[in-house]
């Protein structure tokens, strides 16, 4: 058996040391996330707002 037949798995994020999901995965999921938070809050604000002039 060749030393090469050994490493032809790919290498997840479990071997690399970096947690159970890639890097750009997580920051990707973090800046939705902040993102959905601050739309969410506009639109709260919008309607509050909104609802002041009624």
């Amino acid at each position: 058996m060749s030393d090469k037949s050994l490493h032809s798995t790919p290498v997840t994020g479990e071997e690399r040391g970096e947690g159970k999901f890639p890097k750009g995965l997580v920051l990707r999921l973090f800046a939705y996330l902040i993102a959905g938070h601050l739309f969410a809050g506009f639109l709260y604000l919008l309607f509050m707002l909104g609802g002041q002039n009624q």
